[in-house]
């Protein structure tokens, strides 16, 4: 007995149970992704020269190529902030405390989403298109043929890379935002540079810079294993590999928007615990 043929009313709704299936087995074929790259980094010495060697090309692309987009997209955001900020806060008679609010949104928020924003589509983009064409090219293939995991020697570099250098990328960044921040607003702008500093001095504190730092870990990862498993299971030819970095770039960027909220619920439910809360004025 052959089944009904699909209605007009019946075929949108199996699209979508298909299209929602297809969607629930590519999420569980990530965190299998995930647990395979874990359990790999976990079971390797990476102190020896063997996998140490496989670190260092991953350090340069990540860090060193990555620094003066950083320090541009930082100095421009402290730049923007400070405009945007400074007509409400003279209205109020409150421009030396212009520098608090600056640097609590380039230290907290906007400092490390928009850097692992950037990176998402620098640092991303590069891993996806790697490894699609080395999957495209059946070099994984033959790293697996050879006897050696992929996940290990292709994957597990390139995550680390991410997760160890993407922290500092954010702390560059936040530098720059803090300059670029303090370039408007006293030099331009002639807010005092004693009060400037003075009022950012007691205003924000430690957890305000480590906020934003323990987000960029998180980041990392996220760029990292989405990028990463984006180029392992990309569509054959090179409409495949370009498919699959757009699609690794907006999953990055969605994955750090929400990664930013609950962080931010957690972190600052953590630091009103601990600190309690201080006001700005």
């Amino acid at each position: 007995m052959t089944d009904p043929k699909p209605s007009i009313l019946t075929q949108p709704v199996s699209a979508l149970g298909a299209m929602a299936l297809a969607l629930l087995a590519s999420f569980g074929q990530f965190w299998v992704f995930v647990g395979q790259t874990l359990s790999a980094i976990l079971g390797t010495r990476w102190w020896r020269w063997r996998y140490r060697r496989l670190l260092t090309p991953q350090f340069y692309e990540v860090g060193t190529r990555s620094v003066p987009v950083i320090l541009v997209t930082g100095a421009f955001v402290g730049m923007v902030l400070a405009v945007q900020a400074y007509e409400q806060f003279a209205a109020a008679g409150l421009t030396d405390r212009l520098g608090v609010i600056v640097n609590i949104s380039v230290l907290r928020e906007l400092g490390p989403v928009l850097a692992g924003v950037m990176l998402a589509g620098r640092v991303g983009g590069a891993l996806t298109a790697e490894l699609g064409t080395m999957r495209v090219t059946e070099q994984i293939d033959a790293v697996r043929a050879m006897g050696a995991s992929p996940i290990r020697f292709l994957v597990c570099p390139r995550f680390l890379g991410c997760l160890l250098l993407i922290p500092f990328l954010t702390a560059y960044c936040d530098i720059m935002g803090v300059l670029g921040g303090y370039f408007i607003s006293v030099i331009v702008y002639g807010v005092n540079s004693d009060f400037y500093w003075e009022y950012s001095t007691k205003l924000v504190g430690r957890w305000d810079i480590a906020i934003g730092l323990i987000k960029s870990v998180f980041f990392g990862g996220a760029i990292s294993l989405i990028s990463c498993y984006k180029g392992f299971h990309c569509r054959p030819g090179a409409a495949g590999v370009g498919r699959a970095t757009t699609e690794a770039f907006v999953a990055s960027f969605m994955a750090i928007l929400i990664l930013d909220f609950f962080l931010a619920l957690l972190l600052q439910t953590i630091g009103l615990r601990i600190w309690g809360f201080s006001s700005i004025f």
